[in-house]
């Protein structure tokens, strides 16, 4: 998730909130715009491809044409928040934007410049202040979460899984954590780790299942047993070496 200089690719989701804020200031095709790419993942061809109809409101979805792909008419559905669907609504309504008529009739370097603009606005330079960088933000952010590789890369329209396995090198919080306690405890620093030291409150527990709490029962339970057998061992050794002397 580097390139060649060592320079990040992705936006973090605190970059990739500020560029969203930022992107509410302009006007509302703007904001939809800059929303979709951000919360999809999607190239950008493939956002300015999208036409009413490939918004399924009821569904709460997205459906975009994989333009990469060597054949035609590959779609792949993306869920999106209600409220950038609320949004997408007043876009439509107030364009008057026909079924089959394009959200963003811009070529692709408008829209590029459109996304540059915020992403400026914002303070956010670099190589990863781009339209690729919020896909890439994206692609790291769904892996972070917890959302099932097989899945993201549905969701990119990767066709191999190893171009989505990429994303799982990028640094998340709770590598960030233990190399925190690691340095508390290997070199006697104060860290507490990132999102502890935010929240000004210690790690929550460590919650188990019950079947993982059913073995470390029937574990501390056998540890009990052999510490007492050992105990009566060591008692009755003790024992006959007295009576001996």
């Amino acid at each position: 998730m580097f390139n060649l200089d060592g320079q990040r690719k992705y936006l973090t989701q605190s970059e990739t909130r500020r560029f969203l804020q930022e992107a509410r200031r302009d006007d509302s095709a703007v904001h939809c715009f800059c929303w979709v790419i951000a919360v999809t993942g999607c190239r950008i061809s493939e956002a300015l491809a999208l036409t009413p109809a490939n918004i399924d409101f009821e569904e709460r979805i997205i459906v975009f044409e994989c333009l990469k792909k060597r054949r035609r008419h590959i779609y792949r559905s993306i869920p999106v928040p209600t409220g950038l669907l609320h949004a997408l609504r007043i876009v439509l309504r107030t364009g008057r934007i026909q079924m089959t008529e394009r959200i963003w009739p811009w070529s692709r370097m408008t829209g590029y410049r459109r996304v540059r603009e915020v992403m400026e606005r914002a303070h956010l330079a670099g190589t990863h202040a781009s339209p690729k960088g919020l896909r890439h933000g994206f692609g790291v952010s769904a892996i972070q979460s917890g959302v099932p590789l097989n899945m993201v890369q549905r969701w990119l329209g990767h066709a191999d899984m190893k171009t989505t396995a990429i994303y799982t090198s990028a640094m998340g919080p709770e590598e960030r954590d233990i190399a925190a306690r690691m340095w508390g405890r290997a070199f006697e620093t104060n860290e507490t780790g990132s999102s502890t030291a935010m929240r000004g409150r210690s790690p929550a527990p460590v919650r188990l299942s019950e079947s993982n709490q059913k073995t470390v029962v029937k574990e501390r339970v056998t540890l009990n047993f052999q510490g007492s057998r050992r105990t009566e061992r060591l008692n009755s050794l003790a024992g006959v070496t007295a009576g001996s002397g």
